[in-house]
């Protein structure tokens, strides 16, 4: 009789066990360094694959949302859906199968879409294999993990069907930009003289924006050389400050830079250096300040989706003013009319120069982390260490945005009129996007997040 009233207790003891056993690895799996390793590899692979920085921004936003969108739904209480939010996008199904892992299925998702905007397939197949095997060490059942990485794959189709609808791939079919001869207009620039990159961006969907042109900035300054005008002060601001640089200065347009293919020519011999794109600079500082901020898994990917989407919107606004106004950048002048051997410090990317898109990218995403961590978030930005380059410290997102726009007047390619017409323009897309957009919706005291 005794066997018979402890077996029921041993067999509750079990489950009970049992059931331990399964918090405890989904515990580990809500890792934010899990998250962070994603977006680090995809920024990787960008980097490899040499991604122009406004098709970059692209490659950021959809495996972004589709994290998101799965993690919102473990998460009701506390996150809304992008659905409704921002365009085209619809409600994902909910998983069917039990032993979906929403946390795992994010994750994977992420993977997936991203493999699809890629060229690198192969890498992101390996690291997808070593976040598997982190998943089993982390004690995740086999079943649970097939059936959370076929969620993932069906939330992956969905978001790339969406994407589809966004007219990027339409784009890859227009024609070049063809050069105009009228001196003021863009022409491209030594040392490779390349074509226009993506004159046609104004055409893609964007996410909050209501059109490419929502925000247009002030018109450039009338193009005028004589000595005094407007236009030649700027334009010879530009060719002083490259004669007669500081060490600060210097050091500022280098650590902002972000060129994704810079070539180098000695003699016959050419090389290229490849690096982050603007984007994925701000990227590198999402990641940087998630984990001082202590932003567990699910705040963390919501301050990806939450900057990636302003960066996507920020570039379309800005390539709709450059390929509109279509401003010649300073070193055709200065070397056509102050001197032939004059280089900026900075290579001169191939694209218009006015507005100065790296003022309005970082001035949006600076706006969107101001509203996601607050307005005096100070942080040592170590982005460009792995390319050479030393730590340098800011006492907000917003200082640090002033510090990126102005990098472009010292690198000698963009005037003061593009840089502080950008500025504006970005933080007007950004105040936009942090309006319009509402992720986070549970308690304010809590952490700090929208």
């Amino acid at each position: 009789m005794r066997v018979f009233h402890i077996l029921p207790l041993v067999l509750l003891f079990l489950i009970s066990f049992s059931c331990t056993q399964d918090e405890s690895y989904k515990v580990r799996i809500n890792d934010p360094e899990l998250v962070r390793s994603n977006v680090k590899n995809l920024t990787d692979i960008i980097v490899y694959d040499i991604f122009s920085p406004p098709v970059a921004s692209r490659v950021y936003v959809y495996p972004s949302i589709a994290a998101y969108q799965i993690m919102q739904l473990a998460n009701k209480d506390s996150y809304s859906s992008l659905s409704g939010q921002i365009k085209g996008l619809k409600p994902l199904d909910e998983p069917e199968n039990e032993k979906v892992d929403l946390s795992i299925a994010s994750l994977h998702a992420f993977n997936e879409v991203g493999k699809a905007m890629i060229f690198s397939e192969d890498k992101m197949d390996s690291h997808q294999e070593k976040l598997d095997e982190i998943f089993k060490g982390k004690g995740v059942p086999r079943s649970v993990l097939k059936a959370s990485k076929r969620y993932g794959d069906q939330v992956a189709k969905h978001i790339l069907d969406w994407a589809k609808g966004d007219y990027y791939n339409q784009t890859r079919t227009f024609p070049k930009y063809t050069i105009k001869e009228e001196e003021h207009f863009w022409k491209p620039t030594p040392p490779d003289y390349m074509d226009g990159i993506e004159p046609h961006w104004k055409l893609i969907r964007t996410m909050a924006l209501d059109s490419s042109n929502q925000f247009p900035p002030k018109p450039p300054i009338p193009f005028n050389l004589t000595e005094g005008s407007p236009f030649q002060t700027q334009l010879n601001e530009v060719y002083q400050i490259g004669k007669s640089i500081t060490d600060e200065q210097l050091e500022i347009a280098k650590f902002w830079d972000c060129n994704p293919y810079v070539t180098h020519h000695r003699g016959h011999a050419m090389f290229a250096t490849k690096k982050i794109t603007p984007g994925g600079h701000w990227v590198g500082i999402t990641s940087i300040v998630t984990k001082e901020a202590k932003s567990d898994f699910q705040a963390t990917i919501n301050a990806y989706a939450n900057l990636n989407i302003a960066l996507f919107d920020a570039f379309i606004s800005c390539w709709d003013e450059k390929w509109n106004t279509l401003v010649v950048r300073p070193e055709t002048l200065i070397n056509k009319y102050y001197d032939e051997e004059w280089l900026p410090i900075l290579q001169t990317p191939p694209f218009p120069e006015y507005t100065s898109g790296h003022s309005v990218i970082s001035r949006a995403a600076a706006i969107t982390l101001t509203d996601l961590f607050g307005d005096n978030f100070a942080f040592d930005d170590t982005t460009e260490l792995e390319y050479g380059l030393p730590v340098r410290s800011y006492d907000s997102f917003i200082e640090a945005s002033e510090e990126a726009a102005i990098s472009r007047l010292y690198g000698g390619i963009h005037y003061m009129m593009a840089i502080e017409e950008g500025v504006s323009q970005g933080d007007q897309v950004g105040r936009h996007i942090v309006d319009k957009i509402q992720t986070y919706t549970g308690n304010p005291t809590e952490i700090v997040l929208k």
